[in-house]
C-alpha cells in the first residue's frame, strides 16, 4: 500500500524543488500555503458562528418586542374600563322668564255729552252750564266730547278685545352643543413622536418622584388614560388604575405635559382617540 503523501509538508516541496531555484517566488507560495488554507478556514468558522449569533440574537429581539406587545395589549384590555357611561350633569334648566306685559293703549269710546235744559232761576245757573253760541262752541273743545273722539272709536268690541289682549314672547332657545365623540378605537391610533422608545424616554426623564411615596417606599403602576383630540393635543386625563394618591398626581402631571401627538385617524379623518398608557413608579435599589 503506497505510503500517504501531505502535499502541504514542507518535505514536499523540497523533493519537488530539489535543484531548482527556490528564490524564484513558487517554492515560497508552495510553503505558505497550509498557513492560507488554515487562516481561510478559521475565518470561515469565525464568520459563520458570528452570522449565527446576530440571528439567534435577531430572533430572540423579535420574540422579546412581540411578548412585550401582547403583555401591554393584555394589561390594556384588562384595565379598559368604559367610561362613557357616566352620568352626565343635568343641563339647568331655562328659568322661564315671564315676559312684560305691554301697556296697550285703551281705545276710548266715543261718547256725547247731553246737557239736559231744565227751567231755573238765573243765579243759580253755573257757568258751565250755560247755553253756548255756535260760534262759542267751536272754539271750545268740551262740546260732544269732541277731544276724546279724535282717537276714539265707536265700536264697543274693539274696545273690550285690546284690553284683553296680551302679546307673550317666546322664550329663545339656546342652540344645544353637539358634544364630540371621542373614539376608544380607530383603524390608526394616536402615535407619540420617535414611537413608545421615545415615550418612554419622556416619562423616565420628567417623572418627581413624590417624596412622601419615596419615604414611605411606595412603589407600583399607574394607569391612566387620556385624550388626545384630532389637533394631536392631550386633553381630559384619569386614573383608571390607582397605586397611591400622590403617584397618581404626578402620572396625571406627567401626562399633562405630553407635547403634541400625531393624531388618531378613522375613515382618513383625524378623529378625538382615548390613550391608554401605564406609568411605572420603581425606587432605585429595589428589585
Amino acid at each position: 500500500m503506497a505510503k500517504e503523501v501531505d502535499l502541504s509538508s514542507r518535505d514536499w516541496c523540497d523533493l519537488v524543488f530539489e535543484g531548482k531555484n527556490k528564490d524564484f517566488g513558487a517554492y515560497v507560495i508552495r510553503t505558505e500555503s497550509a498557513k492560507r488554507h488554515n487562516k481561510a478556514v478559521l475565518w470561515t468558522i469565525i464568520g459563520a458562528i458570528l452570522f449565527g449569533l446576530l440571528a439567534f440574537g435577531f430572533v430572540k429581539a423579535n420574540q422579546y418586542l412581540e411578548e412585550r406587545r401582547l403583555a401591554a395589549q393584555g394589561e390594556q384590555e384588562e384595565v379598559l374600563i368604559d367610561m362613557s357611561q357616566e352620568a352626565e350633569e343635568p343641563e339647568p334648566e331655562n328659568e322661564r322668564v315671564e315676559p312684560e306685559k305691554p301697556i296697550l293703549k285703551e281705545e276710548v269710546l266715543q261718547s256725547v255729552k247731553v246737557t239736559e235744559l231744565a227751567i231755573v232761576e238765573d243765579e243759580k245757573v253755573k257757568k258751565e252750564d250755560e247755553i253756548k253760541t255756535q260760534d262759542e262752541l267751536k272754539e271750545t273743545e268740551t262740546a260732544f266730547g269732541q277731544k276724546d273722539n279724535k282717537e276714539g272709536t265707536e265700536d264697543r268690541n274693539v274696545t273690550k278685545t285690546l284690553k284683553d289682549e296680551v302679546v307673550v314672547e317666546k322664550p329663545v332657545e339656546k342652540p344645544k352643543e353637539v358634544k364630540e365623540e371621542v373614539f376608544r378605537s380607530v383603524e390608526q391610533m394616536p402615535q407619540f413622536p420617535g414611537g413608545e422608545a421615545a415615550l418612554m424616554k419622556y416619562l423616565q426623564s420628567h417623572i418627581n418622584y413624590p417624596p412622601m411615596a419615596a419615604e414611605n417606599n411606595v412603589q407600583g403602576r399607574v394607569v391612566v388614560q387620556f385624550v388626545v383630540d384630532k389637533t394631536g393635543k392631550v386633553g381630559e386625563v384619569k386614573v383608571v388604575r390607582s397605586v397611591d394618591k400622590d403617584l397618581d398626581k404626578e402620572a396625571v402631571r406627567v401626562c399633562k405635559s405630553l407635547p403634541k401627538f400625531t393624531p388618531g385617524r378613522q375613515n382618513g379623518q383625524a378623529v378625538s382617540v382615548w390613550y391608554t398608557l401605564p406609568v411605572t413608579f420603581k425606587l432605585q435599589g429595589t428589585n
